[in-house]
């Protein structure tokens, strides 16, 4: 633009004041991009040629020249002839300018390209200042190298413990695809590492997120308008919406899942069927708050599965993640903590206003089902730390063929996210999220954590636990609060906002109904037969004329139930008596007698309550 180049004019005669030729000239080489992630004449040395930019020849230096018009254009590796032909207009001028002989100009001309690329470079080393330098540009609203010439000073929440850690996590995959990772301290909301293993800048690239996007478009707003909660059951099975017809990573569909299970299974149609319940205008204003920016055209259901037109960047899904991590309170994460001018004014300082997204309570809802992916969902290579570690993968893709893995970590420290990709679009065969980006952040954690673990997550007083009637839940995927006598292997402990707690009490369990009982004599012995079941107990009872004793108390039993007694009198009468336990008193609750049984000699009847009398 205008505007932008009379800024150029006037810093260049500001510069030309204050610095030499050769002052700019360094400046200006050290942080001018060479292609391939490559930035600076010594690095573009060290990568293209194998040697230090002090052991170039003509032709060499030369080429480099050449490149720094158009970087991708005239690429020695991808454009060999381009290449070729630029360095010689370079040789060109030099020798119109005179700072050439002829004879030199031809011999180098003459020259191949003699390139010797150096394959284990690491392209990523200058990650975190590509981050910081573009965040600068935009925060001061001028190009790189003004920043760079301008004299500014740039402080960062850098960690070099943690930049170390998250490179050598990333590389000791040895992945043959586009990778990259990014820290960030929930705290200050501070990019502490940042590393990008690629040939191209992978600061700024928008990838479709896959799951990822679940929590923060999906489930977390759900959560917020009191739509469900983490044990709300949910039909998976196989839809179509106008069209549309989503399908689960395996294919499987689980039928009635609970929200926890499928988002640590990461099913896909119920995320679909919870987007449909939030609205999609409503979940995007969530996403909005989050950071994430969405084109006009994103207004299918496909949102759900991190459908998008142009995706989104690491720095900023990883972002919004820390908001999940900081009580539902979002605020952009940045690389800069700072930045001063050349006379020691500073020019910009991060500021945290945080916005409460989330209520607390709603995000803690939220927060536990990432819990649960890592416990037994698909981020369960984490669940061996002795701290608390949520997390939510995402695999893009069809089938076999993916394009993109990434995993996302949430500590009460830090959030950290990975990625693996192909910038050149080809598929990343069967690698998916719960495995080799997973495995990174396994690694970084291990390393980061080795002296001090990150305390627990914390619950809000608005956060409670409800133990529900599991055979309700299990039946009738209807949630219902336990009774006092609903017995402990049918109670379920969920949790719930003091906003949306189940209301309603199970009427399970209340009548405790008589057990029949059978019996008969057999080889002079009483026995004796009834159907149990493992939650109750069963006392057997002799009726006498001065009070009926106690024979025999069963519990733990399941189905058919047995007893021998010898025969003692020939007249003998006997009733079963099945009791629960009432948990907030203590005390059991007894059914009514059961049938009686009654020994006649070697003849056997069996009386009711009512008297009714037959033979058996």
């Amino acid at each position: 633009t205008y505007s932008r180049k009379i800024k150029e004019i006037a810093l260049s005669l500001q510069m030309e004041k204050e610095l030499s030729k050769d002052e700019i000239l360094e400046n200006y080489l050290n942080i001018i991009y060479f292609g391939n992630n490559i930035y600076g004449i010594e690095n573009a040395s060290q990568f293209y040629f194998s040697k230090p930019s002090s052991d170039l020849d003509l032709s060499e230096s030369a080429t480099l020249a050449g490149m720094i018009k158009s970087p991708a254009n005239y690429c020695p590796i991808s454009n060999p002839e381009k290449c070729l032909k630029r360095r010689n207009l370079v040789l060109s001028e030099m020798e119109k300018d005179g700072k050439i002989s002829p004879q030199d100009a031809e011999i180098a001309k003459n020259s191949p390209l003699n390139l010797s690329v150096n394959e284990n470079f690491d392209r990523g080393q200058n990650s975190y200042s590509q981050g910081a330098i573009f965040e600068a540009s935009k925060i001061l609203d001028m190009p790189a190298k003004q920043i760079a010439l301008g004299g500014f000073k740039i402080e960062t929440f850098y960690n070099e413990e943690k930049q170390q850690a998250l490179k050598k996590a990333i590389d000791q995959e040895g992945l043959a695809f586009d990778q990259a990772g990014i820290s960030i301290n929930n705290e200050t909301h501070g990019i502490e590492a940042f590393y990008g293993k690629s040939p191209y800048s992978v600061v700024n690239v928008k990838r479709q997120p896959g799951s990822t996007i679940k929590p923060l478009l999906v489930f977390g707003p759900a959560f917020n308008e009191n739509l469900i909660a983490p044990s709300t059951k949910i039909l998976d099975e196989e839809i179509n919406i106008n069209g549309y017809s989503p399908k689960n990573f395996n294919k499987l569909y689980d039928g009635n899942i609970s929200v926890r299970d499928s988002v640590a299974k990461s099913s896909n149609v119920p995320a679909v069927k919870t987007l449909s319940y939030v609205g999609i205008e409503k979940a995007k204003r969530y996403g909005s708050r989050l950071g994430i920016e969405f084109d006009e055209n994103d207004n299918g259901y496909a949102l759900a599965l991190g459908g998008m037109t142009y995706g989104t960047d690491l720095k900023t899904l990883a972002s919004a993640y820390t908001a999940i991590a900081n009580n539902g309170k979002f605020a952009p994460c940045s690389f800069i903590r700072k930045i001063l001018d050349k006379n020691g004014n500073v020019v910009y300082e991060k500021k945290v206003s945080p916005d409460q997204v989330f209520r607390e309570d709603s995000n803690y809802l939220n927060l536990s089902t990432l819990l649960s992916g890592v416990e037994y969902g698909t981020s369960k290579k984490l669940n061996s730390f002795p701290y608390m570690v949520a997390g939510k993968t995402g695999t893009v893709g069809v089938g076999e063929t993916h394009s993109d893995a990434f995993s996302v970590a949430l500590t009460s420290c830090d959030t950290v996210l990975t990625w693996v990709g192909d910038l050149k679009n080809n598929n990343i065969g069967k690698l998916v999220g719960g495995k080799e980006p997973t495995q990174m952040i396994k690694t970084y954690f291990s390393s980061i954590y080795q002296t001090q673990t990150p305390k627990d997550f914390e619950v809000p007083t608005s956060v409670y636990e409800v133990e529900i009637d599991a055979l309700e839940y299990e039946n009738n995927g209807r949630i219902l609060k336990a009774n006092d006598l609903t017995p402990e292997r049918y109670k379920l402990t969920e949790v719930f906002s003091r906003f949306n707690p189940p209301k309603e009490i199970s009427t399970n369990f209340l009548d405790v109904s008589p057990a029949t009982l059978n019996g008969k004599i057999e080889n002079g012995n009483y026995v004796f037969e009834f159907e149990a079941e493992n939650y109750l107990t069963y006392e057997l009872y002799r009726v006498e004329e001065d009070g009926d004793v106690l024979v025999k108390t069963f519990e733990g039993n399941s189905g058919t139930t047995a007893l021998t007694l010898e025969q003692g009198q020939k007249n003998a009468k006997f009733y079963l008596l099945t009791k629960i336990k009432n948990h907030s008193t203590n005390e059991e609750v007894s059914s009514e007698k059961s049938n009686i049984i009654e020994f006649l000699g070697k003849e056997t009847k069996t009386t009711k309550q009512s008297q009714n009398k037959w033979y058996i």
